[in-house]
């Protein structure tokens, strides 16, 4: 289940009670400019954290903060994932249709975000997420997971070179996540994240999911595969939060 906040610019999942999360939307503003974010989290009144946002490479490289100081940013190099049980900080990642992923784990009190295009989700970010987070005494059984936004499989269409790389890793998934297309496929990444979640012991009832498409819906989302190239003045990037 999920909730929309329109004079919020957000959407949140209901599932991860007792923390603070979201998904931004496009009347949010462009995220990948830093005060952006900052201003974005005063308006709400979340202040006296800190910011951890990554660098996001398209790897499935997740780190854990050694130390966070209040009302700073931090940039985690090299990484599309973080968990930390820290609850000063406020966890970043930021999407125009890759999938952005919340993890929350009440019991432990571990939160953390990844990024999951297709290469992560390809490399199976959400197994890794899943390990690291149990190092910091999380477990699957306990774990909430929402996946934010992202492409659908009505828009996103991959070759046939790209359907043969999925398959040597993800052949088990292909009647749920592909599709035939012309000479190519529909590829649906939040179905593959959906049913890898599942696969690494997330209870279906923790898992939540979001019915828009970042690149059909052009009120509420910026998009790469839409804007990058033909509109490159209108591109932007939203953003998924949490914090405990």
């Amino acid at each position: 289940m999920f909730h929309t906040y329109r004079e919020l610019n957000y959407i949140s999942s209901s599932l991860l009670v007792g923390c603070t999360s979201g998904f931004t939307t496009f009347d949010a503003g462009d995220m990948r400019k830093i005060q952006t974010i900052k201003d974005y989290f005063v308006e709400r009144d979340i202040v006296e954290r800190k910011i951890v946002i990554m660098e996001q490479i398209h790897s499935i490289n997740v780190s854990i903060p050694d130390s966070l100081h209040l009302g700073d940013v931090e940039v985690r190099e090299e990484s599309d994932g973080v968990v930390t049980k820290e609850k000063g900080a406020i966890l970043v990642v930021r999407v125009a249709d890759c999938v952005p992923v919340l993890f929350y784990d009440p019991i432990a009190g571990v939160i953390g975000v990844s990024h999951n295009g297709w290469r992560g989700s390809v490399k199976n970010m959400m197994k890794t997420m899943i390990q690291k987070m149990q190092t910091l005494g999380a477990h699957p059984l306990n774990i909430h997971v929402a996946l934010g936004p992202a492409i659908g499989d009505c828009c996103y269409t991959v070759d046939m070179d790209r359907y043969v790389l999925f398959m040597e890793e993800m052949e088990r998934f292909e009647s749920k996540i592909f599709r035939p297309h012309g000479g190519g496929f529909h590829l649906n990444l939040t179905r593959l994240n959906y049913e890898l979640a599942l696969e690494n012991g997330i209870q279906k009832s923790h898992i939540d999911t979001f019915p828009f498409c970042t690149s059909c819906d052009t009120r509420r989302f910026f998009s790469y595969r839409r804007q990058y190239k033909k509109h490159p003045e209108q591109f932007g990037e939203m953003m998924g939060y949490i914090t405990m």
